[in-house]
């Protein structure tokens, strides 16, 4: 494809980019005298820029790259992710969640199911986070990478180095703090850069009515303007039953509930109302970023059906490469300094994700593994300096998992298989322990590891339709189920490990003794837990109001584009 030809302005908007994120890392480098201020960010930072930053933590290669692609591959249906599949999962968090996060004073997620169980459900959870993580930062370097080469003519590993080193340099000099407060000027950018080209696209195709018709030129992609109605059992995304119960309960509640990655920034807040309030001010922006990620999917793929001479989509394997639809679509309508722009909003995401994920993984790594079981009892000192290096380590682990990345035509489904092999069975840990005081450190552990047992056993007795490597299942020598897609697989691998793990969880809880007493346990299940007390000036403050109006807003949009 045709390299693009950056001039002097859009060189310049990258630079400037650049050095804000850099000066934001040396200008925050002076308050990390301890390990919570490097980690925790000190939890004092007001909820318009946690809930900014809990949204912006989310906004990388996930949702930029990952969506526009399954915009494409999927239609206007991939609002499930946001509508569905995040929505309802932030409120819960909000109302239900962030009182036993926050109050019992859990300095991360792990910590928190220590506290609830022992320490081997701790210590299962800490290192399958740390994995997780570090395949997600990866997959932020690789698409980042990926767009520099394509776009730029750039040299794919050149890319993936420099990339790498600024992510490193900003957060290893302001820690979480410096992160946070990149997510937010990241998230603003991320707005300005991308709705010039939705904007320009739409006009292109004949605004929504001219995108209908266009979409209709092709049977196969006639429907792909409905959320619901085009789904059925043999729909890419697996019908309504791997939507509502795969997506909506099991994934989204998965993540956005257990996940530290964006639970990080709520227990970041300066109280415990900022805390709450943290993912419902996400959730506001959460509810219209289809409309910067999505659109353009359907929009390349309007355009493709039209036969727009000046815009092609490249092929990978049996199909198109998903994966380039916004990359594409910035080299077919962006000018001059407007691309540049449009780059930089890519970049920034790329960056967030990163960024994000290495905060995560160095809190978790010193605390819940190194402080944990390698060396315990230092001085405070000493894991401060341990989580500056473990942010060294952390981004060199990432380039590694970058490579693997390569692997997938569309990241998003790379990045739900690993949710579904990690958050799936989390979620079942949580809602025993959460909301059961009879759940036990031994049913919490055994349900875990059954649960991840079990997902990798479906994976490797299923495949999605027209796979040609094992990553992608089968690997176990017998394909006994095949799936329309990837994400489809990807629901029900999600569906059966959190049913497993939540089954062998109450089982192996109820057949041994309680080993809390409800005074152990107290601000640790709900029941036991003394009720939140608000301090919100006015009552359209308040959690909760926030989240009647959250989902209000959620079912409106989803009645309007059904």
């Amino acid at each position: 494809m045709e390299i693009f030809n950056l001039t002097w302005i859009d060189y310049s908007i990258m630079i400037i980019y650049f050095a804000f994120v850099l000066g934001i890392g040396w200008a925050l480098k002076k308050y990390m005298k301890n390990a919570a201020a490097f980690l925790e960010a000190g939890r004092s930072l007001p909820a318009w820029v946690t809930g900014l930053a809990f949204i912006s933590a989310n906004l990388g290669a996930l949702e930029v790259i990952g969506m526009a692609a399954s915009g494409a591959k999927y239609g206007m249906a991939t609002v499930h992710f946001y509508w569905i599949g995040a929505i309802p999962a932030m409120i819960f968090l909000a109302i239900f969640m962030m009182p036993f996060y926050y109050g019992s004073k859990a300095r991360s997620v792990p910590e928190y199911l220590k506290l609830r169980f022992d320490e081997k459900t701790r210590g299962f959870n800490a290192f399958s986070f740390a994995i997780m993580t570090i395949f997600a930062s990866g997959i932020s370097m690789y698409a980042l990478a990926l767009l520099m080469e394509t776009l730029l003519g750039w040299n794919f590993h050149m890319s993936l180095f420099i990339s790498a080193f600024i992510v490193l340099l900003y957060t290893y000099l302001g820690g979480l703090s410096s992160a946070i407060y990149n997510e937010v000027l990241q998230f603003f950018l991320i707005v300005i850069g991308f709705l010039p080209l939705v904007v320009v696209g739409m006009v292109k195709v004949g605004g929504w009515d001219g995108l209908v018709e266009k979409l209709a030129m092709n049977p196969a992609t006639a429907g792909m303007h409905h959320s619901w109605q085009a789904i059925s059992p043999e729909h890419p995304m697996g019908g309504w039953m791997g939507i509502f119960f795969g997506l909506g309960f099991v994934l989204s509640f998965g993540y956005w509930c257990t996940n530290f990655l964006v639970v990080q920034r709520a227990m970041a807040a300066g109280s415990m109302s900022d805390a709450r309030k943290t993912p419902l001010i996400g959730a506001f922006p959460k509810m219209f970023i289809p409309f910067l990620v999505i659109f353009p999917g359907m929009i390349a793929i309007a355009l493709i059906n039209m036969g727009d001479e000046n815009f092609q989509l490249p092929i990978k394997g049996n199909g198109y490469d998903y994966d380039l639809v916004i990359p594409m679509l910035l080299h077919r309508f962006m000018p001059t300094g407007v691309l540049g722009l449009g780059l930089t909003a890519l970049m920034a995401s790329f960056m967030s994700g990163m960024a994000g994920n290495v905060t995560a993984f160095n809190t978790v790594w010193t605390y819940d593994i190194y402080q944990s079981y390698i060396v315990p009892g230092k001085p405070d000192r000493h894991y401060l300096r341990v989580g500056q290096l473990t942010t060294i380590f952390g981004v060199l682990v990432s380039i590694l998992t970058a490579y693997v990345a390569k692997q997938f035509n569309n990241v998003m489904d790379f990045l739900q298989l690993i949710f579904a092999f990690i958050n799936a069975p989390l979620f079942a840990a949580f809602l025993a322990g959460m909301f059961t005081k009879r759940a036990t450190g031994n049913g919490a552990f055994y349900g875990l590891v059954s649960g991840t047992f079990s997902a990798a056993m479906v994976h490797g007795l299923t495949q999605p339709e027209g796979a040609q490597t094992l990553i992608k299942g089968g690997w176990a020598g017998a394909v006994l189920q095949t799936f329309p897609s990837e994400m489809a697989q990807n629901f029900w691998i999600a569906i059966i490990a959190f049913s497993v793990a939540l089954v062998v969880t109450i089982v192996v809880s109820l057949s041994g003794k309680r080993t809390k007493s409800d005074a152990e346990l107290k601000g640790l299940v709900y029941q036991l837990t003394p009720k939140t007390i608000d301090d919100s000036k006015h009552w359209y403050q308040r959690p909760v109001f926030l989240a009647w109006v959250v989902a209000a807003i959620a079912v409106v949009l989803s009645i309007v584009f059904w």
